[in-house]
């Protein structure tokens, strides 16, 4: 008896105004070594040459793939995606999440995809290669590597991002929890969403040690960058800022929102986190994020996080 075909998975792929990569990223999608993907755009109002390229691609290759270019919601990239997973008539398949700027490596979808198996929901993410526009080498994303990895949980989660969405991978059972979510209001980033919401429903992470991707490195997506003094500097200077303690503030409105999908531990880790006091009793909550496991992955970023709390910034 033949194999069975291998499963189908939907490149959920968002764009604004990319026009200039573009073509590099639909191209690594062809080059891809597991070829049974479909493709889903969202395009978030494009006022360059991006929808005219998306429509020449899905004319080209549209008769053997379902290819499909949505609207987006123009209320941000976290919103352009997430809305794109919980579109009503987005597909029932395992999906991979794709940026414009990038350009895959062959292997990809396919690393990718052994890894998403079983029933459990799993949210799988990897490593890129950090590139200038020409896709020359400047390092890599080891920021989030598996060896520098103290663990993946839910008490991280609250206070770090570490599966970059670029690289991501959802099986049909993650795809499912999400949409159950919906989109939550007022989140910074999406795959820092996709990592809270894995790990507070008990689901599967993985975190690959594999580069997956070649990521162009440029000041408008600079949020993933991961290597070297200068960002590790970044990182603690947003800590100290009030724009980080806006954000966990933000995650946490949005998981209350969803608790019922939480598991025990996590709703109360969250509610602990909550109730931490903020002001006038700082080593109160530094006992908080002790006793729950709520530290980041490393011991010079949980010292940043420490401090931060200890002067009130989140």
């Amino acid at each position: 008896m033949p194999a069975p075909p291998p499963s189908r998975v939907t490149i959920a792929f968002c764009t604004f105004n990319g026009a200039e990569h573009l073509e590099d990223q639909l191209a690594s999608y062809l080059a891809q070594t597991y070829e049974n993907w479909d493709l889903w755009v969202s395009d978030d109002g494009s006022t360059d040459n991006t929808r005219a390229i998306l429509h020449a691609f899905a004319q080209a290759h549209g008769h053997t793939r379902d290819i499909r270019i949505i609207d987006g919601p123009r209320k941000g990239v976290a919103a352009n995606f997430l809305s794109l997973l919980c579109h009503p008539d987005f597909p029932r398949t395992p999906c991979a999440l794709s940026d414009q700027d990038d350009v895959w490596l062959q292997d990809k979808l396919a690393l990718g995809m052994a890894e998403i198996h079983g029933e459990q929901p799993c949210l799988y993410g990897a490593q890129s290669v950090h590139t200038i526009s020409d896709l020359t080498s400047v390092g890599r994303s080891v920021g989030a590597a598996p060896l520098a990895l103290k663990t993946i949980s839910f008490g991280n989660a609250l206070v770090q991002n570490v599966v970059s969405g670029h690289s991501s991978l959802l099986n049909l059972a993650a795809l499912d929890l999400v949409r159950e979510a919906g989109v939550p209001q007022d989140i910074q980033s999406h795959d820092w969403w996709l990592y809270l919401l894995m790990t507070g429903a008990g689901s599967r992470v993985v975190v690959s040690e594999r580069e997956v991707l070649f990521y162009r490195q440029h000041s408008a997506n600079a949020m993933g960058a991961h290597q070297g003094l200068r960002a590790s500097m970044l990182r603690a200077m947003r800590v100290f800022g009030t724009t980080y303690g806006a954000w966990i503030a933000s995650n946490t409105a949005a998981l209350r929102r969803v608790d019922t999908l939480l598991t025990p531990q996590a709703r109360d880790t969250l509610t602990a986190l909550e109730n931490a006091p903020k002001k006038f009793a700082a080593l109160k909550r530094l006992g908080v994020l002790q006793r729950y496991g709520i530290a980041r992955q490393n011991r010079f970023g949980t010292a940043i996080l420490w401090l931060a709390v200890l002067l009130g910034r989140c």
